[in-house]
């Protein structure tokens, strides 16, 4: 049985976790399946956005495994690994293409972290967040330190990890954690759904925008102001009017069809 499977239609890519009986906990097998088939998916033209999901309801994944990391704490090494080829978070986060995390059940520690590597959030009613990490004496490597506190604040964060509680499907949304909660069984066709609404879009545009996103939420305010300016201005300069006009047209278009 494939540990991750991946399903592709009309330029969006449908990524499950599937060890199901093991609530998709990341293994060391999972773990390199998982960013090898992220590697792909970024370097696919054909796929315009990725849906990340995991198999069943009770888990979207439970982090790292940790029967496997009892039995050989080695593995520890995946939480400290920099490169795309070891690390499953970082090879997510290099996708040029956005990635939705369709968060199924509960996401916890590593789990969290994968979710938290997504650009965009979607939970069902099952959806529960936590961040074990000082209950089970492992410091996070993949980012929930430093992510979490910039999205929900500092003290939500602090009480998130510190105390290793769960967090509710609809808590997370108030908190900013998630976009929306949906019922199990509109979990997936809604997710994928605004993918098919960004795979709409051109593409070029779409990887260069989210990038200035993601490159600007790093650096202080002034810094990104001045970094927004230079790419508009550089990418400004090569648009023509006739693109423009269809565009425009497009645009219309669009929400006259919507309207109906």
């Amino acid at each position: 049985m494939s540990l991750i499977l991946v399903t592709r239609e009309d330029g969006v890519a449908t990524v499950t976790l599937n060890r199901p009986e093991a609530m998709n906990a990341l293994s060391r097998a999972l773990r390199a399946e998982l960013a090898a088939v992220m590697r792909g998916l970024a370097a696919d033209d054909g796929i315009r956005a990725i849906v990340l999901t995991g198999a069943g309801t009770r888990a979207f994944t439970a982090g790292l495994d940790l029967k496997e990391l009892g039995a050989d704490t080695s593995n520890l090494g995946a939480a400290n690994a920099e490169s795309a080829d070891e690390n499953p978070v970082k090879a997510i986060e290099l996708c040029p293409q956005p990635v939705i995390g369709a968060i199924n059940g509960v996401a916890i520690t590593g789990g969290f972290e994968v979710a938290l590597a997504c650009d965009i959030l979607i939970a069902s009613t099952n959806a529960r967040f936590a961040d074990t990490h000082a209950r089970v004496g492992v410091m996070p490597g993949w980012g929930l330190s430093q992510k979490l506190s910039r999205i929900v604040g500092l003290g939500r964060a602090k009480e998130l990890s510190l105390t290793g509680n769960f967090l509710g499907a609809e808590a997370a949304r108030d908190w900013g954690l998630v976009n929306r909660v949906v019922a199990p069984d509109e979990l997936l066709p809604g997710a994928q759904a605004l993918a098919r609404d960004i795979a709409s879009a051109d593409p070029a545009m779409v990887h260069g925008y989210k990038r200035l996103i993601d490159d600007g939420y790093a650096l202080p305010f002034g810094e990104a102001m001045a970094l927004e300016q230079q790419r508009s201005k550089a990418a400004n300069a090569t648009v023509r009017a006739e693109e423009v006009e269809a565009r425009r047209r497009a645009v219309i278009e669009r929400g006259r069809e919507r309207a109906r």
